[in-house]
Formats: C-alpha cells, structure tokens, sequence
C-alpha cells in the first residue's frame, strides 16, 4: 500500500511481534493514505490467520492471533497506535494529537505491565517500546517544526478550510488548509509561517 502511494520506504525492520516499515515521508502526507498504509499491517494478519487457520496450524493461529492483539494496541509504533493517531488528527490539532499519542501510549504500556507475566522477550519488547516513546517525547517540538516548515516550504492541495481567530499555529490540522485572523482580516497560513520561518535569520 506504501508503494501504491509513492511512500519512501526507509527500512523494514523485523521484530518479534512483526515487521515494522519506516517511511521517510512528508508529514502532511493525506490522513486517507495514512489510515490504509496502516490498517494494511493488521488485515494481513487477520488473511494469514485463516490461512492458518485452514491448513489446521492451530499452534500458529494462536501465535498469529497474539501478534495481531498485540500490534493493535495504541502503543508507539505500533498499529494501533498508527489507526488511532489517523483518528485524533481527524478531531484535533497536529501537536495535541501528537501529544495524546505520548500518553495513551504511557498509559498502555503500564496497564500491560500489571496485566502481564514478565519474561525475557516480553522484556526486550517492552524496552524497545519504551524507548521508541521516549523518542518521541525528545522529538515532539522538532516533529511540529517539521510539520510546520512543509507547510512553509510547499504547496499542498488541501479542499477543506479551517479560520482560526488567532495566529496560534499550533492548532493547525492535517489535511486542511488554514486562515488566521490577525486582527483586521484573514490572512493565509503562509503569511503566518513566514514570520515563524526567517531563513535571512533565525529560525
């Protein structure tokens, strides 16, 4: 689904629960696309279940069922946490999505915690989960500058329009282009962001 799109693919890296493609991509790249890229990791899953399934691998059905439980939860960067972020930036802003991101996924992990008998793997994943949230922490003001300078630097072809009556950037949404009242009138979102973005200066 990634290739149908025209989506860098970075590098795949296996794990024990799966496979987890990195994509270096845009981040205004369309919610649309994003949902399918996403929910293609669990649908085949649930194909390769009943292949199992029917070839009466009932040890693997299991194991293939657990995988498929597992990735679905709202833990970064799994895809659960993938459906749901495709969810949140439909309902808010980019960086309050983020930001709620970074909790559920707190959240989650401590319910797992209580809830699971530790061993070895169950361990190393959820070291490796902890870390990829914590990189996320680290790099939640750079991700939205990030967000924020695509905007700056091209053009996107947004239908929706959303008027904010403040020059706050920071309730900007994905798939939506945006005016800010500045006092008088509406002005554009690039009018805005080159104030944020001077190139001649600082940044």
């Amino acid at each position: 689904m990634g290739i149908l799109f025209k989506w860098k693919i970075e590098k795949i890296i296996i794990l024990p629960f799966g496979a987890l493609t990195i994509f270096n991509e845009d981040l205004n790249r369309k919610l649309k696309e994003e949902f399918l890229i996403a929910i293609m990791g669990p649908m085949f899953q649930i194909i390769f279940t009943f292949f199992l399934y029917y070839l009466g691998v009932q040890n693997a059905v299991y194991y293939s069922i657990s995988i498929l439980c597992f990735n679905l939860l709202p833990i970064v960067p799994l895809d659960g946490s993938k459906l749901l972020n495709v969810f949140l930036n439909k309902i808010t802003s980019f960086k309050r999505s983020h930001a709620f991101i970074i909790m559920i996924s707190f959240l989650t992990m401590f319910m797992v915690i209580i809830n699971t008998d530790f061993n070895l793997i169950f361990i190393l994943i959820l070291v490796f989960l902890f870390m990829r949230v914590f990189s996320e922490i680290k790099n939640h003001d750079s991700l939205f500058n990030r967000f924020l300078l695509e905007r700056y630097l091209k053009s996107y072809r947004f239908k929706k329009i959303k008027k904010i009556n403040s020059q706050d950037v920071r309730k900007m949404k994905r798939d939506y282009t945006h005016l800010f009242y500045d006092g008088f009138k509406y002005v554009s979102e690039r009018e805005v962001l080159k104030k944020r973005f001077d190139f001649k200066g600082k940044l």
